[in-house]
């Protein structure tokens, strides 16, 4: 993996050892804090919600909860694809509200230490709301 983006609080965690669920997206490696993440589910049939911000694709009913679908494609700015069999839905804990992202894959649980995650570049986070991007990692393999 290579420059993940992590969501994961930035506080005293710099020794302490951090569970990220990582996912593509266009071909880049992103992850996001285990704790946050309550599911993973295959693409169902989405409603449709008009008047919502480009990058809400509708809703879905999970068990009886409606919720959000966010796809991450549109809300970082990048091409959009058709969903194929490896194509998923987090569905995550934000503020206290479920909400869906919808991913090209999702990979592997990894662990790293606080200590490797760094600041992000200004320029990285440009264009994209700052609570999207906590830090950067370098991994090779």
């Amino acid at each position: 993996m290579s420059n993940a983006l992590v969501a994961v609080k930035s506080d005293d965690s710099h020794g302490e050892l951090i569970q990220l669920v990582s996912f593509n997206l266009d071909q880049e490696e992103y992850g996001v804090d285990v704790l946050k993440v309550r599911e993973i589910i295959r693409m169902p049939i989405i409603t449709r919600v008009p008047n919502t911000p480009h990058y809400v694709d509708g809703v879905i009913n999970l068990r009886g909860k409606v919720i959000p679908i966010i796809c991450m494609r549109k809300k970082f700015g990048l091409i959009e694809a058709e969903s194929d069999k490896q194509t998923r839905i987090m569905v995550m804990d934000v503020d206290g509200e479920l909400m869906g992202f919808t991913v090209d894959a999702v990979s592997e649980v990894i662990r790293i230490s606080g200590s490797e995650i760094q600041p992000s570049p200004a320029v990285v986070a440009t264009g994209i709301d700052q609570e999207c991007i906590a830090g950067v990692i370098n991994q090779i393999g």
